[in-house]
């Protein structure tokens, strides 16, 4: 069990479960016990251990759900079970054979019919009242309820906001909970960044966040909600000259201090940050190198400005699989090797690079000056 899983929390006395992961780590996790579901024909009477997903609001569990049914290429079925009044939403309703002998339940019609692989996640089950609660402990044990079983290959997920705390939520006794196996996601920068760049997150979004990671966590300000305010963003193109109408959207999504934060950011023109792109396709890298010491050599190093920009470029050239060639090597490798960028930051770079899936990157390994750097830290 874990407390105080929000360093924002008010001083409320969260309550999850399991190990804390970031959403890359949650993925991870959860296509391990997927796929033997999906993979193995299921012993009788040894359904799988169902998965519950503990975390705050609008940190993403039910997206990382659908993106990792959708990668396995799973079907998806989805209930909230807060919404539920009466038993008869869980169980079905009653029917009474043609011989007027026995009654058996109708399943609901969310109750999946077709063979899996499949996850049926249940979304904010600790939102559901009590009753409904007690009802899905049967479900949790057999992946059955009363008449009717779910099919096989079928894998259960649930998500649950923290005890404890703020949060209108049921408490689970430990008959609930041992039914389960739990794990806790919490926001982490660098994977939303390079979850952002997969999903094409308007990128002066994905630099603001990297740029100030303590805005995320918040009241009305979560990932999610950051999400929603930067897919308005995008539609904007000068976001400088909109100002008045940026503010009216970042007031619409976010908390008031993340509003005052976003409009400083753009009012600093931060928003305006080389991109990736710039980086490796540059004709002549001594521009790129100029404007990148303006921004960083200011009279604070702004090492935190060539943070984001270095992230950027790492997860633009690893997500989107860019095969480089002999120029945008080059260019990298300027980028690489810039005198004023530190040395441990340097090699976390050069690290990520040719460790990761884009085998175009392993070029840099025969570049003397970064080979020599990564072999002297092994």
């Amino acid at each position: 069990m874990a407390k105080n899983d929000n360093p924002n929390s008010q001083n409320f006395n969260y309550i999850t479960y399991g190990s804390k992961c970031n959403s890359l780590e949650l993925e991870g996790f959860l296509e391990h016990v997927l796929k033997y579901t999906f993979i193995t024909p299921p012993k009788p009477n040894e359904p799988p251990t169902p998965v519950c997903i503990w975390g705050r609001h609008g940190v993403g569990k039910t997206q990382i759900v659908r993106n990792v049914a959708d990668k396995l290429g799973a079907n998806f079925v989805y209930i909230a079970p807060a919404q539920f009044e009466e038993m008869g939403d869980l169980v079905g309703m009653p029917k009474i054979d043609e011989n007027g002998q026995q009654t058996h339940f109708i399943p609901p019609d969310w109750v999946p019919r077709t063979e899996g692989p499949g996850i049926f996640l249940i979304d904010d089950v600790n939102r559901a009242d009590d009753r409904i609660l007690r009802g899905i402990m049967q479900l949790l044990q057999n992946y059955e309820l009363v008449s009717w079983k779910m099919p096989p290959k079928w894998h259960i997920v649930l998500t649950a906001n923290p005890d404890g705390g703020d949060y209108s939520v049921t408490s689970m006794d430990d008959a609930v909970l041992t039914r389960m196996l739990h794990i806790t996601l919490q926001f982490e920068v660098q994977s939303w960044a390079r979850w952002a760049e997969a999903a094409k997150i308007d990128p002066r979004g994905i630099n603001f966040i990297l740029t100030y990671p303590e805005m995320v966590t918040g009241n009305r300000t979560t990932p999610r909600s950051l999400v929603q305010f930067f897919r308005e963003t995008e539609k904007i193109e000068d976001l400088s000259e909109n100002l008045p109408l940026v503010k009216m959207l970042a007031d619409a999504s976010l908390d008031e201090e993340t509003a005052a934060a976003f409009l400083s950011f753009v009012k600093l023109q931060l928003n305006q940050l080389i991109s990736p792109e710039e980086i490796i396709n540059a004709k002549k890298f001594d521009g790129i190198e100029k404007q990148l010491r303006g921004l960083v050599e200011q009279k604070t190093k702004r090492l935190d400005i060539l943070s984001v920009i270095s992230t950027r470029l790492i997860n633009y050239l690893i997500v989107n699989n860019i095969s480089i060639d002999k120029a945008q090597t080059d260019n990298l490798k300027l980028f690489l090797l810039l005198e004023f960028i530190p040395n441990d930051m340097r090699l976390f770079m050069a690290q990520e690079l040719v460790n990761s899936k884009n085998t175009s990157l392993k070029k840099l390994l025969a570049i003397p000056e970064i080979g020599k750097l990564l072999l002297s830290k092994m």
